[in-house]
């Protein structure tokens, strides 16, 4: 930034969008993506090249209700009115990804960096009858009318706390990590499984918390707790798995679809609404 652009604060963006339209978050040639869209927003309001710093990179295919991307910005950028730059982001922005709220935070501010956690939402739908109200958003598992939410709920204790998770990394980003000396150690905070009914429809769901993820964990964590629903697996197997820290030893993949990054956790008082 030239002498006339000195950074004077943070803009933070709260994000929604329907994953099934974006090859994922990060940008990527001749593919649709999230950054991609934000960013030729953004460059057109602000009319300059812009940084991007995102909470958490999504993969092709997930949801979020709760996403954040931060963007410095000058000192009198940081004075335009806040519903009239908010106004003219939206009107840039397809109908797949929405802006749910704009907030300033202090000079240096990351979305990556300063977030404390994420929290994550996986729905399941069993049975014949094709999902209606959550076609697009739920893993449909045919063929099952059931999944033995107990003993997934009992499963998924060991997994809380801090411990590697390597099982539960995509093979080739656990090698990465390994070779760059990077930690594959994570903390979760909490895992519940539970029966729902959503617009009249009955779901399973795991909600998971933590204060960060590998790549493709919670949806590894959802494959292998659905072979302990489905009797395939005994409810103690998924802390062998843990222990393992081998990809091998965990159970299946979940599709993307039933993902949704429901929030970002920041300190108390960082983020101030944009008026």
């Amino acid at each position: 930034m030239g002498r006339g652009e000195v950074r004077g604060a943070t803009m933070v963006m709260h994000l929604g969008y329907r994953g099934a339209g974006f090859s994922g978050w990060a940008e990527q040639p001749g593919r649709r993506t999230v950054a991609g869209e934000l960013r030729e927003a953004l460059t057109t309001v602000l009319r300059r090249p812009i940084e991007m710093e995102v909470a958490g990179r999504t993969d092709a295919g997930v949801h979020a209700l709760g996403q954040h991307a931060s963007v410095p910005i000058t000192v009198e950028e940081a004075t335009l009115p806040g519903r009239r730059l908010r106004s003219s982001i939206v009107a840039l922005m397809p109908d797949d990804l929405a802006l749910r709220g704009l907030y300033q935070a202090p000079r240096g501010f990351s979305a990556r960096l300063d977030a404390q956690g994420r929290h994550y939402c996986y729905r399941l739908v069993c049975g014949m009858a094709r999902p209606v109200m959550a076609w697009g958003h739920a893993w449909w598992i045919r063929g099952i009318e059931r999944l033995d939410v107990g003993a997934m709920a009992c499963a998924a204790q060991a997994l809380v706390g801090e411990h590697d998770f390597t099982s539960f990394c995509k093979a080739t980003s656990a090698e990465l990590l390994i070779r760059g000396g990077r930690s594959r150690c994570r903390n979760l905070t909490s895992i519940e499984v539970a029966q729902v009914c959503e617009a009249g429809e009955e779901l399973v769901v795991v909600d998971v918390r933590g204060n960060a993820f590998l790549h493709n964990m919670v949806r590894i964590i959802v494959g292998s707790l659905v072979e302990v629903g489905r009797g395939q697996r005994d409810a103690r197997w998924l802390a062998d798995a843990l222990a393992a820290r081998d990809r091998r030893a965990a159970g299946p993949t979940a599709p993307a679809e039933g993902l949704t990054l429901v929030g970002v956790d920041y300190p108390s008082g960082l983020l101030t609404p944009w008026r």
